[in-house]
């Protein structure tokens, strides 16, 4: 699947430090190649495919959208902001 990055997201990319933003491509690129394979990081949300990406402080947010074929990365924000 093709991994997409929403300007939201890429805004709340620009605001973590470098070490968190590599471990945070990491596990999103390895969650687009098998989105439906059990992850320790990702827990999915209620109501939509929705699935919550962990690390450290830091949330991602991405939607599962199956007729594209894609994962979109629609969010990016501290664990204390992100669900707002």
């Amino acid at each position: 699947m093709r991994l997409i990055l929403s300007r939201g997201a890429q805004n709340g990319l620009c605001g973590m430090s470098r070490r968190d933003r590599q471990r945070m491509f990491t596990k999103l690129e390895a969650f687009a190649a098998e989105p439906f394979a059990p992850h320790p990081w990702a827990t999915r949300l209620q109501g939509e495919d929705r699935v919550r990406i962990r690390q450290g402080d830091w949330r991602g947010v991405l939607l599962i959208v199956r007729e594209q074929d894609a994962v979109v990365l629609e969010r990016v924000a501290h664990r204390r902001e992100v669900y707002r």
